[in-house]
Formats: C-alpha cells, sequence, structure tokens
C-alpha cells in the first residue's frame, strides 16, 4: 500500500506515486554520481524515473569517473564546511546497501618535517586516533619505518567509484530504469537536473575547479586503506583499488582548463608518492586524468527549484560523500514539499 504525501492529496496532477488515479513520472538529466543517486532513492521510494544523459553508461567523459572515491567525513573537516562532516558520516551507510565499501579507516602522514601540518590537521579534526611508528606499521606494513606517527580514523570507508557507477546503474536497469540519449520529454513530467557544469546556462553562478589524478599500478606496496600524504604545497592521498592499482589525488586548482594535467602538478603527484613509499617509482601509469569539479561560492551543493526543475548541483569535490545526502533531500523536496538543509530558497 502506497500512501499518497499529505502536501498533495488534493492536487493529483502533483502525485509522483501510484494513487489509483495516475502516475506522473521523474525526468532525471544527468547520468554522473549525482543524477544517478537521486534516481536510486526515488525508486526505494516507489517513484517512476527515467534518465537521460549524452552517453548511456559512465567513463571518461563524466567527473564522477576521475575521483578517489573515499567516505572521509572526519578528515574532510580539515578545511571543509560542517555540513561536510556531519551529512557526509551518512555516506557509507548509504553506499553499502547498493555497492561494496570497504571499511578500515584512512590513515593520514607527514613527514617529520611537516610536523607542523600534521599538528594542524589532527587540531581541526576528529574521531581519530594517534599512533606511534610500530602501530602504524601494523596498520600499514609497507609504511613500516617510514613514519614516527599517524592519525587514524577508525571509522571512515571508501568504495571504488567506477564500481560504485556500474552498480547504480545496473539496479537501476534490474528495475526496469534506462539512460536515454533522447531529449527529456516536456509537459507533465517533473524534471530533475544533475547536469554538472553544463547547468551552467541557467545555474550561473556555478564556478569549474580543476582536479587531475593518477592511475598507477605496482606489485611491489599494498595498502588496506587510503593515505592521506600531508605536505604544505601539495597534500597528496592514495587510494588502494586492488589488484597493484592505486589512484594517486588530487589537485585543486582555481582553473577551467578541464583537458590537460599541468607537468608540475604530475611531477609533485609523482613525487609525494614516492615520497610515501620508494617502490611507487618503479610503478606504471594507468592513466592520467583530469576534470572539472562544479562548484558554488562557498564550495557546498545546492539544491534549487527553478521554473519548475529542481537543480542539484555543486558537490565540489565532495561527489560521493555528499550525493546520498542530496539525493535524500531532492526527494523530500519533490514528494513532501520538505526543504533540507541543502535547498537554497533565496537563489533568483
Amino acid at each position: 500500500i502506497l500512501i499518497q504525501p499529505k502536501s498533495f492529496q488534493q492536487d493529483c496532477s502533483n502525485c509522483f506515486q501510484f494513487c489509483g488515479k495516475k502516475m506522473v513520472s521523474v525526468s532525471i538529466v544527468g547520468a554522473g554520481v549525482v543524477g544517478l543517486c537521486v534516481a536510486s532513492e526515488l525508486l526505494t521510494r516507489n517513484v517512476k524515473v527515467n534518465i537521460y544523459d549524452k552517453k548511456t553508461k559512465a567513463g571518461p567523459h563524466a567527473c564522477s569517473w576521475w575521483a578517489g572515491g573515499m567516505l572521509a567525513p572526519f578528515c574532510e573537516s580539515e578545511s571543509a564546511e560542517e555540513e561536510v562532516c556531519r551529512f557526509g558520516q551518512e555516506a557509507a551507510a548509504w553506499w553499502a546497501k547498493r555497492t561494496n565499501v570497504i571499511n578500515k579507516g584512512s590513515l593520514v602522514v607527514a613527514s617529520s618535517r611537516d610536523g607542523a601540518d600534521f599538528n594542524r590537521f589532527k587540531r581541526l579534526t576528529s574521531n581519530h586516533e594517534l599512533v606511534s611508528g610500530k602501530a602504524v606499521a601494523n596498520l600499514e606494513p609497507d609504511l613500516s619505518d617510514r613514519f614516527s606517527r599517524a592519525l587514524f580514523f577508525e571509522n571512515e570507508a571508501h568504495i571504488n567509484p567506477r564500481i560504485a557507477l556500474r552498480d547504480l546503474t545496473n539496479r537501476l536497469n534490474q528495475a526496469g530504469v534506462e539512460i536515454s540519449t533522447a531529449e527529456p520529454p516536456k509537459g507533465s513530467t517533473k524534471h530533475i537536473d544533475c547536469r554538472g557544469l553544463a547547468a551552467r546556462d541557467v545555474l550561473h553562478d556555478l564556478r569549474g575547479v580543476k582536479g587531475e589524478m593518477l592511475v598507477i599500478r605496482t606489485n611491489d606496496v599494498s595498502f588496506q586503506r587510503p593515505i592521506r600524504l600531508l605536505h604544505p604545497r601539495l597534500p597528496l592521498y592514495i587510494v588502494p583499488r586492488g589488484n597493484g592499482v592505486f589512484m594517486l589525488g588530487a589537485t585543486t586548482i582555481e582553473n577551467e582548463d578541464g583537458e590537460n594535467v599541468s607537468v608540475r602538478s604530475l611531477l609533485e603527484l609523482l613525487s609525494a608518492a614516492y615520497a610515501l613509499n620508494p617502490s611507487f617509482g618503479e610503478a606504471e601509469i594507468l592513466e592520467i586524468g583530469v576534470d572539472l569539479r562544479p562548484a558554488f561560492k562557498d564550495n557546498l551543493p545546492k539544491i534549487r527549484r527553478i521554473d519548475d526543475i529542481i537543480y542539484a548541483n555543486g558537490l565540489y569535490r565532495h561527489g560521493y560523500l555528499l550525493a546520498p545526502a542530496i539525493a535524500k533531500q531532492v526527494a523530500d523536496l519533490l514528494l513532501d514539499d520538505t526543504a533540507g538543509e541543502f535547498v537554497d530558497e533565496n537563489y533568483h
């Protein structure tokens, strides 16, 4: 039995569920992580969804393809707003229902000369344990004798973004939802716009933030969890993908050149990886990637309702961490007219 939301009982034209009279479908434009998460969330609430994108599956063309996949809300609180940490704590449980989540925490290290950066990170974050060099070696043997201390964030997790996108798509396909390259229909269909930077034709205050990353492979290093190496110029994170594959990233540059990785960034990423473990010097470079992350001025996502279209955008570098919260708030706004914290009601 599906109960019609109270706010829609008098007007069946706005009803998004089966009520014996009619059903209005929802069109989602954009099949990146946000669009797929919104579709998945709406599906759990018995809403019929249709997805439209230029491609029928995720790939290098999408910003979501080039991501670390770290579900690390406590680490992010070092530089992100409070909302990122609070809502990010919901992410692992949401993703665990849809893809494989690796719950082995995060480790933060720094060289002895960067002790000030380490102490700052420790002061600005929470839910961590200060561990000694021996404990570091127990957690990650391939860091043995390289770092005298570390911060262990036991309650953090990570996913493989590409597998997560595949799993979301497969689950939607199994439920009868396909991604169409056609233009979304107009009229009675309700629209949710999740196009990222392409939505700047309406969201004029969106900007692109350049991120650069590498995918490498080596059988000489094995990590169980994401490692962050603090550095005053270019902090590095490295995320294990399994089978000797790692993602190294990522720069955050106020630059909208989304085509090319700079020589400086490439050298600094590789140098940082070498500092973490010299065996990375023999690694094979599999991919060099660059993307433009959509962001607003305050680097927080926003949900806006403009001309009967709901826009969900601006996740900056927190796509996989905040997409579940955005999906829930979009669904709440759509079905119950409930405005969550990311709903921007003051936009004109």
